[in-house]
């Protein structure tokens, strides 16, 4: 069985993170065009740098939940496992997971703006900061998409849904593209769709099954009876 799993900020919710967009339509108190967008950076990259910083510092505060385990025992119980998620913290391999991908990026990583190369950062980011591989000071950045900019691994990702007979959405709203579409691509697909989730999200309709709770409870059950 060839299985594909999206995961959303509702499984980091249960580890204390806030959720990628409140109800008040801010992130942790920002605007989104402040701090997720190339012109926030390019306006004000010392704001855009704190937003950041404090959130890769608040990583170490965190510790994965059951549903993060129980993905990484999924993952080494069935052969073909693909774990994509929207999430930028590190919770899903800190509990196991390899066969990942951060379609969003990741808050562990920084990205040259000159020469687009990645690397890993475990304190801060500033824009005093040179570039290790082409040398020049001003263009780091986190490793984040933000809006207006394409998503990881897309063709990867499509063409693994294409293939799949089991897509499971676990913890997202559904409300934001490329991944709210997921669920249609591997449905057309003939794959059996699944969502678990604290509640419907916008694509219910799509899914042939729901199950609804707190991840932490339901994602262990789910995979345990596969």
């Amino acid at each position: 069985m060839k299985i594909v799993v999206l995961t959303g900020a509702g499984i980091s919710a249960e580890s204390g993170l806030s959720t990628f967009r409140d109800n008040n339509g801010l992130w942790e108190n920002h605007r989104i065009e402040d701090v997720a967008t190339p012109e926030a950076f390019a306006r004000n990259p010392d704001l855009v740098h704190k937003f950041y910083n404090l959130r890769r510092a608040n990583l170490k505060n965190v510790k994965p939940n059951p549903a993060h385990f129980a993905l990484a025992e999924a993952e080494k119980k069935f052969n073909n496992f693909l774990l994509v998620t929207q999430n930028v913290d590190n919770l899903h391999e800190r509990a196991g997971s390899r066969n990942l991908i951060h379609m969003h990026g990741e808050l562990l990583g920084k990205k040259c703006t000159f020469c687009n190369k990645i690397s890993r950062i475990d304190g801060k980011l500033c824009k005093e900061l040179v570039c290790e591989f082409c040398g020049k000071a001003g263009g780091l950045r986190p490793d984040i998409v933000w809006f207006g900019e394409m998503p990881y691994e897309m063709e990867r990702i499509y063409k693994e849904l294409l293939q799949c007979n089991l897509f499971v959405s676990i913890g997202t709203s559904g409300s934001v593209y490329p991944a709210a579409g997921f669920v249609e691509i591997a449905k057309q697909a003939g794959a059996r769709t699944v969502e678990l989730n604290l509640e419907p999200g916008e694509q219910k309709s799509h899914f042939q099954e729901s199950i609804y709770g707190k991840a932490s409870d339901i994602v262990h059950d789910f995979f345990g009876n596969l």
